[in-house]
């Protein structure tokens, strides 16, 4: 894992994402070139390799966007295959995009590289289908994967050790479980290692070098020895001896936040929010973050102008009522605001005047609601709650305060979500399905945690690419 801007990326993620945008490159570069009819007349020698690298960077971008490199697709190809049938046209229509803008802009013959993109895109998909097979199934995996030790045989391991198996060909292997402290044997995990480790001075550095150990992870709740073993409590000196050695020691939580990309609730304790690295918040980063919303959502409003032409008339003519929807929701700091969105719900949805959560298949939708949910059009006027400086563009989707009234008296640090302000889309939103019960909101609140911990500019950009993906496979809409 390496960590960009407070965030962190797999490293085999980012070398097929370099693989595969080197590639586009070259069949772009070569097609353009060939002089078997698809050759190109360039005005100057300058551009014969500035188009296909902005070409090659669209395709990068649109990649990311339809989720090629996220950890639930990266390893397996069936899903990499369906992906990669979204991302074929979306890759097109944003290359041709930038071929208009451009020819118009620097007054050049682009025309020429339609045909050129259009080939390249037919051929980089079967190709990159046969690299990633290649890359996932003959390249030496253990030299990307981090060799973990975790020190624990409970409930904290047993997590990890269901991060491992969900990663499928992840990121991390597991080289043992010491038993540490009194913890329960409930679910047997494998390989569990002796204690002698523990007993004897220096046993554990010649372990971890031995086994070429990269990590050691401290997953126990009860940190003291078992009764009759040597010594109390960690064996500091040792794992100060790992340390000094190069291996690395991390905390449960930490470990768990960098794999998972979210927070663990049931484990997070006030030490840890307090001591860890996050929460870098300062007068320049949030004028950066303003301009940062100001500039998309004005772009965003301008270009989707018709859109939001289009829909008005379709929602008044399905039924009867207001186009826009206005609700009370809590924002930054606690402070309510007035959310606005386009009504996808009868009008009298909630007539007794109770909250209610919005379920599959929901009776109080409208025909012209189900279809404006599942694209999250209805979502669009929130850019004028960003203007106004209400919400952010990313964020924690912002909550009404019936249910932040009692999900904060079921959650722990349910209100530190509302330490930033709320977004039109976010990290939990790419990451979860639409949350419609307290346990949803729990699951999501860790991915929010996660964010208000390391959010940046960076992290920013990226939720709005993989917001693509949402909006394109109606991931979570109801």
């Amino acid at each position: 894992m390496l960590r960009i801007f407070g965030h962190y990326i797999a490293l085999p993620a980012l070398l097929l994402a370099f693989l595969e945008t080197v590639i586009f490159f070259g069949l772009l570069y070569f097609l353009a070139h060939m002089p078997v009819g698809l050759g190109l007349t360039l005005p100057s020698e300058d551009t014969s390799t500035q188009i296909p690298a902005i070409l090659s960077g669209v395709s990068f971008l649109a990649l990311v966007a339809v989720g090629m490199y996220n950890r639930s697709v990266f390893f397996r190809t069936r899903s990499s295959v369906k992906r990669g049938m979204i991302a074929a046209p979306l890759v097109f229509i944003a290359q041709s995009v930038f071929l208009f803008v451009y020819g118009g802009v620097m007054q050049i013959d682009t025309d020429p590289y339609y045909a050129v993109v259009m080939v390249t895109v037919a051929a980089f998909f079967p190709l990159t289908w046969i690299i990633r097979s290649v890359f996932i199934n003959a390249v030496n995996l253990d030299v990307f994967r981090r060799r973990v030790l975790v020190f624990g045989y409970g409930p904290l391991a047993r997590n990890i050790d269901g991060l491992r198996q969900h990663q499928h060909k992840g990121h991390f292997t597991v080289v043992g479980y010491v038993r540490f402290g009194e913890e329960a044997d409930s679910t047997p995990l494998h390989p569990v290692l002796s204690n002698d480790l523990l007993d004897r001075r220096h046993a554990l550095a010649g372990y971890v070098r031995e086994h070429q150990v990269d990590e050691i992870v401290v997953a126990a709740r009860e940190r003291r020895r078992p009764a009759g073993k040597l010594g109390q409590g960690l064996p500091v000196w040792d794992l100060l001896e790992c340390k000094f050695g190069g291996t690395r020691v991390s905390t449960y939580a930490s470990f768990f936040e960098r794999e998972a990309a979210r927070i663990d609730l049931d484990e997070l304790q006030p030490g840890w929010l307090i001591f860890s690295d996050g929460f870098r918040i300062n007068w320049f980063l949030r004028f950066v973050e303003r301009s940062f919303d100001v500039v998309v959502s004005g772009g965003f409003l301008l270009f989707t102008l018709p859109i939001f032409l289009f829909t008005a008339l379709a929602i008044k003519a399905n039924s009867r009522g207001p186009v826009f929807y206005k609700q009370e929701r809590v924002g930054m700091d606690g402070r309510p605001f007035r959310l606005m969105k386009f009504r996808s719900m009868r009008q009298d949805a909630e007539k007794d005047g109770v909250p209610r959560w919005a379920t599959t298949n929901d009776d109080r939708i409208t025909a012209v609601g189900q279809f404006i949910r599942k694209t999250r059009i209805d979502e669009m006027p929130q850019v004028i709650n960003v203007l106004k400086g209400e919400m952010s563009f990313v964020g924690p989707r912002p909550e009404r305060p019936f249910f932040v009234e009692a999900l904060r008296k079921k959650i722990p640090y349910y209100d530190e979500r509302h330490r930033v302000k709320p977004g039109i889309t976010g990290w939990a939103q790419t990451n979860y399905p639409y949350g419609a019960s307290e346990e949803d909101a729990k699951m999501k609140l860790s991915y929010d945690l996660y964010y208000v911990k390391n959010g940046s500019l960076f992290l920013d950009i990226l939720i709005l690419l993989q917001t693509v993906r949402v909006v394109l496979m109606s991931d979570g809409a109801r």
